[in-house]
């Protein structure tokens, strides 16, 4: 292995994908609303109560996220340094967190204690599985051989093609917890439509439609998908849902009908970036063409 791969917790790939790669993960931290010292972390989706979790945020028990320290970047990768590794880290969009920010502090710390060794910090400008596609490819990539410069390099374009489309049952979530304005946070509620939202090409958030209902929200996610994605027989297609089980199989009915990717990988939301969306979110995460993220 001519480098290491490490990733976060809002990749969300399950971790019997992740171990037998040696994929370590940053952990990303939330705690109820009301207790900040309730410090937790999920580094194991497969294993993580999303029902119970997003039952109690419909039942008003809010829970909010801290932001990722240096410090946590550099106890995860100086271990490796120590070990005689280079290491690539595929980390969450700089757009909607300071995680990435906090990631390029600690590779400066990195750097001076081991001058001999290379960190390469990349943006994907996605969360969840936008961001677990590009791990994907990272894997593929080194496995075929590419030095951890190609690699980074490959992946700067892959992260250009990843579209993200998602619709939520409410827009309070991602207002609260500043993702989203206050003006299309009141147009949602009063008019009552689900949004269709999707992340650009920095990887912030944008509303791009408004229907009514939840089937034609995921119909229009499934269009989007249809008109936009390239090659999709080669893709693992991401689908992340918040405790949204009825509409994620309708999703993947849709998927399948017109253009069938090679694999659907289907995840619970983990719980930092769901605390964001909020319960009965669905997205989809899939790769189009380098100029995808202007595409609506």
């Amino acid at each position: 292995m001519s480098f290491k791969i490490v990733t976060d917790t809002s990749s969300n790939i399950p971790k019997s994908i992740l171990d037998p790669e040696d994929i370590p993960q940053v952990p990303f931290t939330f705690y109820p609303k009301d207790n900040e010292s309730d410090q937790r972390h999920c580094d194991d989706i497969e294993n993580f109560d999303g029902a119970k979790y997003y039952t109690e945020i419909r039942e008003g028990h809010l829970y909010n996220t801290s932001q990722v320290s240096p410090q946590a970047y550099y106890d995860c990768m100086s271990k490796f340094a120590q070990d005689g590794y280079d290491v690539l880290y595929v980390g969450m969009s700089s757009g909607i967190s300071g995680a990435y920010n906090s990631s390029l502090i600690a590779k400066k710390m990195l750097e001076e204690d081991f001058p001999d060794r290379k960190f390469m910090m990349l943006d994907t400008k996605a969360a969840s599985l936008g961001e677990g596609i590009v791990v994907f490819k990272a894997i593929e990539l080194r496995k075929q051989g590419l030095s951890i410069e190609e690699c980074y390099e490959e992946l700067t374009k892959w992260s250009k093609c990843v579209y993200q489309v998602f619709t939520v049952d409410s827009l309070r979530h991602l207002q609260r917890t500043g993702r989203l304005s206050n003006a299309a946070m009141i147009i949602g509620t009063v008019l009552n439509l689900k949004p269709i939202l999707r992340g650009n090409e920095h990887g912030q958030i944008i509303n791009i439609d408004k229907v009514r209902g939840n089937k034609k929200a995921i119909k229009a996610m499934a269009d989007i998908y249809n008109r936009i994605v390239k090659n999709p027989q080669e893709q693992i297609v991401g689908i992340a849902s918040a405790h949204n089980d009825e509409d994620t199989k309708y999703l993947i009915d849709l998927l399948n009908e017109q253009n069938p990717p090679k694999e659907i990988l289907s995840v619970c939301y983990e719980p930092v970036t769901g605390s964001h969306v909020g319960p009965g979110a669905v997205a989809l995460f899939f790769f189009g063409d380098e100029d995808c993220r202007f595409h609506e």
